[in-house]
């Protein structure tokens, strides 16, 4: 969700500033809207989240409206609109996964965090996503956490990944 007190115009760092130019640099001219999603990573990865102050910015460099940039960050689920957690729970909530009890480890997530889908962790540690189809289906259920897939999640795998997040 976009609020209007993150409308404050930020902008990227000068080394991010020149990736920029690397990833526009290898779209035809006139077409570096194909360069909006590694923009994304790179803003992205600045602060950790979007900001629609950053998504402007991002809008300004790629020369295409705010609301280009708002429709792809809020479409894919790697994209973070409010400041996440130091880990961020992507749990799969499709169909294979929900056969396989996804609903049960997103509520047990939930218990055990004081949350609800969506939210973070009052210590601020981790963030539960419910996610779409993240392509493991064979280890169901399963999560993302970074750039790992948890899979096979049970309630005691969930709290050993939470144990080991909690001594990181």
């Amino acid at each position: 969700m976009i609020r209007y007190s993150d409308l404050t115009m930020v902008t990227l760092t000068e080394d991010r500033l020149k990736k920029v130019q690397e990833i526009i640099a290898h779209f035809p001219e006139g077409k570096q809207k194909s360069a909006l999603i590694p923009v994304l990573h790179l803003a992205q990865e600045q602060e950790g989240w979007l900001s629609a102050g950053i998504m402007d910015h991002v809008a300004s460099l790629l020369q295409l409206d705010p609301i280009e940039v708002y429709e792809v960050a809020t479409f894919y689920s790697m994209f973070h609109l409010e400041k996440p957690g130091r880990y961020v729970f992507e749990v799969c909530q499709t169909g294979p996964c929900m056969l396989k009890g996804s609903d049960d480890i997103i509520s047990y997530i939930g218990e055990r965090l004081n949350i609800k889908p969506g939210g973070t962790s009052a210590d601020g540690l981790v963030t539960l996503k419910p996610v779409e189809c993240l392509g493991a289906c064979g280890y169901a259920p399963m999560m993302q956490l970074g750039k790992h897939y948890r899979e096979h999640l049970t309630r005691q795998r969930v709290d050993e990944i939470l144990e080991e997040c909690r001594k990181a």
